[in-house]
């Protein structure tokens, strides 16, 4: 054997013939087919053979078949198929020629009570597979695409589950932002919906509850662009709440704009007395947006304090300095004050407001019979206002000790009242 032949024969690799090398369960996963039509064949052959309406039985076989069905890959279709009962197809289509599910809220009866059943099991399965919470909502969101393509039966139930999903904390009010898709809303589909979701959660919530949800899914600023832009007036949103007997949420709908317009409000009165308009310029700006708005003087007199002390940097004050500057600016714009007074409740409204503010803001605590003082000084507050708060109208925050500060001045004002009514006599 020549040198150039032992090289190679040296070099050859040794290779196993007849063995199947097993690939990794990473790799196998990446390159598996994704077959969503076998999924739900697999799963519907456990569902169609549990008797109709029997939901124990069928969160049993939806926790079972977790094991062998792979539901995070599938989470999609799993859902589509507990809620229209078949695969939806691009454009919302469901192929009448596939097998539809016997367990579905399509092919539930319309009845509120079966249907929240049907979300309980939702609910029960969720809590087994926590995982399938967010693909619950990506695939609700989906399928509200197309509540045009349903038919009317079908979207009711669809919204009744929508709202009880909602108020099962399974997703939140923010999946109705779907709905506001031009061509749902153009047609009225979206407020038809919507209409019934809302009746659905009210039925189970009250509207406190169902005001933060919509709020803090910013759905609460959105509930207009619902109608179609033909109908787009607040008019038309209380006539429409008020016929389906929903005047709690118009309710909710009017505080909210007025809330808004008041944050407004206060943000403007705010950055005009710290450019030191004129307090003449101010009543006018103030009396307009009263009118405007129908706003009425002790919600007004509250903001107009609120800017007032709002000019004061309490934060990076000096202790020292604190009285001073907060007594100067409540001077400064004591005639704005006294302008939106005119009425003992009001008054008594922002005598109230100032023991809330000292209360909440501890550098003011102190100081708020000499703030009082001064209000009273500029005739912003009456004697006897300030007597009926001390006696009836104080607020419960910090009562004991503001009620001990005014003590001698509430004495002082009950004592000079008393020699004016003696003079009167006289």
């Amino acid at each position: 054997m020549n040198s150039t032949q032992s090289t190679a024969t040296t070099n050859t690799k040794p290779a196993l013939h007849g063995v199947k090398i097993k690939q990794r369960k990473g790799v196998q996963k990446a390159t598996a087919k994704h077959e969503p039509e076998v999924f739900r064949d697999q799963l519907l052959q456990q569902l169609n053979t549990v008797e109709k309406n029997n939901f124990d039985e069928i969160s049993a076989k939806l926790d079972v078949a977790g094991n062998t069905l792979e539901y995070r890959k599938y989470a999609e279709t799993l859902f589509e198929v507990l809620i229209i009962g078949g695969i939806v197809e691009p454009g919302g289509i469901i192929n009448d020629s596939a097998e539809r599910s016997s367990f579905s809220i399509f092919s539930a009866a319309e009845d509120a009570d079966i249907i929240k059943q049907h979300v309980n099991v939702l609910n029960k399965l969720i809590r087994r597979y926590k995982y399938l919470q967010r693909s619950l909502e990506d695939t609700l969101k989906h399928v509200l695409q197309f509540i045009n393509k349903w038919q009317s039966a079908e979207t009711s139930k669809l919204a009744m589950a929508t709202g009880y999903i909602i108020t099962s904390q399974l997703t939140s009010v923010s999946v109705l932002k779907v709905l506001l898709k031009d061509y749902l809303v153009k047609d009225g589909a979206s407020l038809e919906f919507a209409t019934n979701v809302f009746r659905t959660i009210l039925s189970e919530q009250s509207i406190d509850q169902f005001g933060k949800m919509l709020i803090s899914s910013g759905m609460d600023s959105k509930l207009i662009d619902l109608f179609p832009p033909n109908k787009r007036e607040e008019d038309c949103l209380a006539r429409h709440f008020e016929a389906e007997d929903m005047k709690q949420l118009v309710g909710f709908h009017q505080k909210n704009l007025k809330d808004s317009v008041k944050g407004e409000f206060l943000v403007k009165l705010k950055d005009m007395m710290s450019e030191e308009s004129k307090s003449t310029e101010v009543v006018t700006y103030v009396k307009q947006i009263m009118k405007e708005n129908g706003l009425d003087e002790p919600e007004v007199i509250q903001i107009v304090w609120l800017s007032v002390i709002g000019t004061v940097d309490l934060i990076n004050a000096r202790p020292d300095q604190v009285e001073i500057q907060a007594l100067r600016a409540i001077k400064a714009w004591a005639t704005v004050l006294e302008a939106f007074t005119s009425s003992p409740k009001t008054e008594v409204v922002l005598l109230q407001r100032v023991q809330i503010t000292c209360y909440e803001d501890a550098k003011l605590t102190k100081f708020f019979r000499q703030i009082v003082q001064v209000l009273y000084q500029h005739d912003v507050l009456s004697d006897n206002a300030i007597i009926f708060w001390a006696d009836k109208a104080h607020k419960p925050q910090g009562k004991t000790v503001f009620l001990k500060q005014m003590e001698p001045f509430v004495k002082w004002l009950r004592e000079n009242e008393d020699s004016s009514e003696e003079e009167d006599d006289d």
